[in-house]
């Protein structure tokens, strides 16, 4: 997909300020700091609409992307990250556990994991939640350009493995530094739509 119409419409942390258009949704789950806002912004040919920040745990809203009129990303805040209080990350868990449950358009997670290591519990447990509630699962695996070319199919194996993943869910190594695997990732977005 070419993107030339994008805009960030809403952060919202209740239902009843969701957007109504009822265009299909993909919510981007990762570990705080982990690069979905560059996925976010690589996807979208954009710089920064996507705030990337060197402080984890920065996002704590469901965040809204509108794209070309026809579907929305939907940024949810980063998990695993101690520095936040217990009952802040309770409360964003409720948060974002009644967004993926709840939501009719949404069409797929988006989960980002980080290719140069194996994925974290917090990882598996985000896996593991999609598994049981049966929603579609993207894993981008990122950070692909700093891995060499001829250890990408381990760490390829490494992630399904200790996912422990459905044969359905794609893996694709993804780098925002040099697009790699952006078409494969706009191919599979577009195929659930």
């Amino acid at each position: 997909m070419r993107v030339h119409n994008v805009e960030m419409i809403m952060s919202a942390v209740r239902p009843e300020q969701y957007p109504t258009e009822g265009y299909p949704e993909f919510a981007l789950a990762g570990r705080s700091n982990v690069g979905k806002s560059s996925f976010i912004n690589k996807m979208i040919s954009r710089k920064a609409l996507a705030r990337t920040s060197s402080k984890p745990g920065k996002t704590q809203t469901l965040n809204f992307y509108k794209i070309e009129e026809q579907l929305f990303f939907v940024d949810v805040p980063g998990y695993g990250y101690a520095k936040v209080s217990k009952s802040e990350r309770d409360i964003w868990g409720n948060m974002i556990e009644q967004y993926l449950t709840d939501r009719e358009v949404l069409r797929a997670v988006i989960q980002i994991v980080d290719i140069r290591h194996a994925p974290t519990k917090d990882d598996r447990i985000m896996y593991d939640f999609l598994v049981h509630y049966d929603i579609p699962a993207i894993v981008i695996a990122t950070k692909a350009d700093k891995v060499p070319k001829g250890k990408l199919a381990r760490q390829e194996k490494i992630v399904r493995e200790t996912l422990d993943m459905r044969t359905e869910d794609p893996v694709i190594m993804f780098s925002a530094e040099k697009g790699t695997g952006m078409e494969k990732a706009w191919k599979e977005i577009e195929h659930r739509m």
